[in-house]
């Protein structure tokens, strides 16, 4: 691919990204697959191989790139770390670390942000606004503040210049992900625009402090009859898409261990109120806070729980939890035909000759914890076995089931820490019954069969016309099939640019030989001329790009037989 033909994204931004991944040894994916070793400087060839230090591991290789590319490329490092599906656990391990902290923007530069989104400056609308932030990430930073009405206040805002570096940047990951996709094993196997595309819609929405603010509104419903947890309250005139404000929730972070013991709180109703709220989210809200970090919850008197942060969250609709519903169930009931059912209805899919053996997977994975007291039964260690098989063979599993077992994976390693003797299993079979039960109640059905019946009698109007007109099609012989193959597809793409490739080659050769011959009947002739000489020059200038051209082929032909 020409740098021409990457034209979403500035040609500057591209070759950084492809210096800085060579730089951290990944020369091969770039250069040798990707075929991106045209945007390196010419001194750069002779340095492949010798970029990092071996003592390096690949994970620690990929997140210091990561984090050298900034705010983009961390976030992708971020997400990332939730697809144990995709990423091997190494990788894994290594993207969790990734740090988002930056030296925070002068504040000048804040305040001119300030008054740009609210129309008055910061001490016009505060009575107090703290110059040294709380804290300072690559999307943002927050200080304390004080209203005018008296209320205590943390006020978000967004760096400057951070919007037109995460399009450009996201511009990039596109054109590299249609790559791949067509020069790479796992390419084929995975959709990577799509990828790139939900990871561009979760970044826009952290970037947007609006959706943010409604997420956490959101969240304080579903629990507004709830004391255990805490949402700050959101102050729309001082919000915008740039600049969030909201209540200042104090407490002691949830793995303060010392300091939760020194304030007198209770581990074990802490741990169990923390894993409580996260089932709630999920199984009966559908809506779930998706970024359990640690310094996201801080613990207030009689153990209730202060949320903070609603930048990336995570919903499942009605279906999907009565899936999940009766998947648990299957597995209860070690009935594997019944657990592949809903998987794919979940949308966990794969090839069909993958049947057999994911069927082999799951007898193995069941008949581990088969019969073990709930006590003895590690949930946290049971999903992410499931996501190694889900890796292994390659299934398609999508993305917001993902967050889900990685926000129930985190909810359960803080519990943890707090009694190392609690796990999901514990709390998790109440709430199957009782979703269970409210199943089965008439106003549930109610709500279904209305909708049902309209479209039943919708399809029973429709449908003899639409018998008649396919009858008809068959009768005239003008009904088509449209079949796709897709394990053929990549057999075809390679076909079709060695074709190209060796016509390529033919025309190049010919040219060669045409203007060898030119040149000679040119010069064996008496003709002088001003005409005869800018002709000679031409014919040269050509051959000596037809010569490029051949040399350019028989590189590419070595490099990819090398490959």
């Amino acid at each position: 691919m020409s740098i021409g033909q990457l034209r979403h994204g500035p040609v500057d931004r591209y070759r950084r990204v492809v210096q800085v991944l060579v730089h951290h040894g990944f020369e091969h994916y770039v250069v040798d697959q990707l075929g991106l070793g045209h945007l390196l400087p010419i001194s750069w060839g002779m340095l492949r191989g010798h970029r990092r230090p071996k003592s390096f591991t690949r994970g620690e290789r990929l997140r210091l790139a990561l984090e050298e590319l900034g705010t983009t490329y961390i976030k992708l490092g971020q997400i990332l770390s939730t697809r144990s599906d995709l990423l091997a656990p190494d990788l894994i391990a290594e993207l969790s670390k990734l740090q988002n902290d930056v030296p925070p923007e002068p504040l000048s530069v804040v305040e001119a942000q300030i008054t740009a989104e609210l129309g008055k400056a910061p001490e016009a609308l505060f009575t107090h606004f703290d110059p040294q932030p709380l804290g300072s990430a690559s999307i943002g930073q927050v200080h304390a503040a004080k209203l005018l009405t008296g209320e205590e206040v943390v006020v978000k805002v967004r760096r400057s210049g951070v919007e037109r570096l995460v399009e450009a940047d996201l511009a990039v990951l596109m054109d590299l992900a249609r790559l791949a996709q067509t020069r790479t094993a796992w390419g084929k196997v995975y959709d990577l625009p799509a990828m790139v595309h939900e990871f561009a819609d979760t970044l826009r929405a952290e970037l947007d402090y609006v959706r943010e603010g409604r997420n956490a509104e959101r969240i304080a419903r579903n629990y507004s009859q709830d004391s255990n947890l805490r949402v700050p309250k959101i102050f729309w005139p001082y919000t915008t898409k740039r600049v969030l404000t909201m209540e200042r929730i104090d407490g002691i972070k949830i793995n303060d261990l010392a300091a939760l013991d020194a304030a007198g709180i209770d581990r074990h109703k802490l741990a169990v109120k923390a894993l409580r709220i996260v089932l709630k989210m999920i199984l009966e809200d559908g809506f779930f806070h998706a970024d359990p970090h640690p310094g996201n919850f801080l613990i207030g008197p009689r153990e209730t729980i202060g949320l903070v942060d609603f930048g990336m969250v995570g919903s499942l609709d009605e279906q999907t939890r009565e899936n999940l519903l009766h998947l648990l169930a299957a597995v209860v009931e070690h009935d594997i035909d019944r657990i592949l059912d809903r998987m794919s209805a979940l949308g966990i899919v794969g090839t069909t000759f993958q049947l057999d053996h994911l069927k082999q997977d799951l007898e193995h994975l069941i008949s581990l914890y088969w019969g073990l007291p709930l006590k003895e039964m590690d949930t946290r260690r049971m999903l992410e076995e499931f996501m190694l098989m889900v890796r292994r063979r390659e299934l398609s599993v999508p993305a917001h089931l993902v967050l889900m077992i990685k926000t129930l994976n985190m909810h359960e390693g803080l519990a943890r820490q707090l009694d190392p003797e609690i796990t999901l299993t514990d709390l998790v079979p109440p709430y199957v019954r009782q979703l269970a039960a409210k199943s089965y109640l008439p106003q549930r059905w109610g709500k279904r069969v209305l909708p049902a019946v309209l479209d039943l009698s919708q399809l029973m109007v429709t449908l003899p016309r639409r018998a008649d007109r396919l009858l008809g099609q068959a009768e005239r012989g003008t009904t088509s099939v449209s079949v796709r193959v897709q394990e053929t597809e990549h057999v075809l793409d390679s076909l079709n640019r060695m074709v190209n490739r060796l016509i390529l080659g033919i025309l190049t050769a010919s040219a060669t030989i045409g203007i060898a011959l030119l040149l000679q009947l040119l010069r064996a002739s008496d003709l002088r001329s001003p005409i005869f000489e800018i002709v000679s020059a031409l014919l040269a200038a050509g051959f000596l790009a037809a010569v490029t051209m051949a040399l350019w082929l028989t590189l590419g032909i070595l490099r990819r037989g090398h490959h």
